[in-house]
């Protein structure tokens, strides 16, 4: 991990977080996806012969609706369009779509290299792969139209994961640090950081993990956090740090 993956030296804005709710989240849910929608959460999870799509109730963490996802594929990002359910896969090289209420399979697509995040911006899918672009993607087609390069300070901000849109912005997190970015969609430009470390205890995170999951709640302008194998998710406030 090379600077600027971490804010470092970054005179970019720096946020903190208030708590303001602690939700259970499946301790063995591998999160790879998760879009709040409708009173609940969508969720992709991953691992070769664990992956699935679910629904999972908000306030209690109970899986409503679960659809496995069969070896050889390792489940990614998920984002629901419309009626759909759209499901990366990490290196197996395509993207499933299923009925958004019975998760019945409809249909499926191929893309070159690895999917890793995916959400939309209510015209475009956005898809991260591991590098510094994202990738716009038709919802229908899922053909590729452009990508977005993103910069901090100048610089390619590499290892983009799990990735939400939030009012005109893509968060986004860096994956294997505690950050999430905050980018601007027009340019691909890192407009700040989310700082997120220290939402586990130390014990809890020795058996978990890394930070992955954002989720937001456009209605009730609410945002969401969870992880890998996280016992907990989060609702929390952003705070500017220094001011």
């Amino acid at each position: 991990m090379t600077i600027p993956q971490i804010p470092t030296g970054s005179n970019l804005p720096v946020y903190g977080y208030q708590i303001v709710h602690v939700y259970p989240h499946d301790a063995k849910a591998f999160t790879q996806g998760l879009q709040y929608l409708d009173g609940v959460f969508y969720e992709g999870t991953g691992q070769v012969g664990q992956s699935s799509i679910r629904k999972v109730e908000v306030e209690t963490g109970k899986v409503l609706q679960q659809r496995d996802v069969p070896p050889p594929h390792f489940g990614e990002g998920i984002t629901v369009w419309k009626n759909d359910l759209l499901e990366l896969t990490w290196q197996t090289h395509v993207a499933f779509v299923y009925d958004r209420t019975t998760f019945e399979p409809k249909k499926k697509f191929s893309y070159p290299g690895e999917g890793w995040g995916l959400t939309h911006d209510g015209t475009n899918l956005i898809m991260s792969d591991g590098t510094s672009e994202l990738r716009v993607l038709d919802p229908v087609t899922f053909v590729e139209k452009r990508r977005i390069k993103v910069t901090a300070a100048g610089l390619p901000l590499r290892e983009l994961n799990e990735v939400e849109f939030v009012k005109d912005e893509i968060f986004a997190n860096i994956w294997m640090t505690d950050y999430i970015a905050r980018i601007a969609a027009d340019s691909g430009k890192v407009t700040g950081y989310i700082d997120l470390r220290g939402l586990l205890t130390s014990a809890e995170r020795a058996r978990t993990d890394v930070l992955n999951g954002v989720a937001y709640d456009a209605k009730g302008d609410r945002l969401f956090v969870t992880g890998k194998w996280w016992p907990k998710l989060f609702e929390i406030k952003l705070v500017r740090k220094g001011g």
